[in-house]
């Protein structure tokens, strides 16, 4: 099953290449990886999306936690959560096309970044299934490139299963040996 995990971590170089390594040496493939800066300054949020059975994903939350870096780790996945990921499809639209390549991105709210003589860059945001349904419609026109930013995602409103943001660092950074 597809399991999403959002790790909060200090923002030092080289905690990507950790926090992908040991996804790697335990033996998981990462369908996503999204990393942003989060709105305190010195820490950013992974959101890694993998395919793990349960006790699998529980085990590597908690090695994602050893490391030194890590402040917190979530498993969105156990509970209610919201995720979307962003995707850049280039769609061929020639002129006599082009209203229906229109038309069906209006169905998927799309919005249109770039358009060329021959070609349509559309803007896509949602679920996985949307994303996959999106596609497909374009398939027939001829999807000439596509970009996807991967999963982002955080706990719906009232579900947090641990203290609140400022709370809960001050705590993890004293036992990491940082003041």
């Amino acid at each position: 099953m597809k399991c999403t995990l959002s790790v909060l971590t200090e923002d030092h170089p080289g905690v990507l290449m950790r926090i992908a390594g040991l996804i790697y040496r335990r033996g998981y493939n990462i369908e996503s990886l999204s990393v942003g800066r989060t709105d305190t300054t010195g820490f950013s949020r992974f959101t890694v999306v993998v395919e793990a059975d349960e006790r699998g994903m529980s085990l590597l939350a908690k090695q994602l936690e050893r490391l030194v870096e890590v402040v917190t780790v979530e498993e969105l996945s156990r509970s209610k959560y919201v995720e979307r990921w962003l995707s850049l499809i280039k769609v061929r639209a020639p002129l006599e096309v082009r209203p229906h390549v229109l038309q069906t991105a209006e169905v998927f709210r799309c919005r249109v970044v770039d358009m060329g003589t021959d070609a349509v860059t559309l803007e896509v945001t949602g679920d996985q299934g949307k994303m996959e349904a999106c596609m497909e419609a374009f398939r027939p026109y001829g999807v000439l490139e596509v970009a996807g930013s991967g999963a982002v995602g955080m706990q719906r409103t009232g579900f947090a299963a641990t203290l609140p943001f400022s709370e809960e660092i001050p705590l993890r950074l004293s036992c990491a040996g940082i003041s």
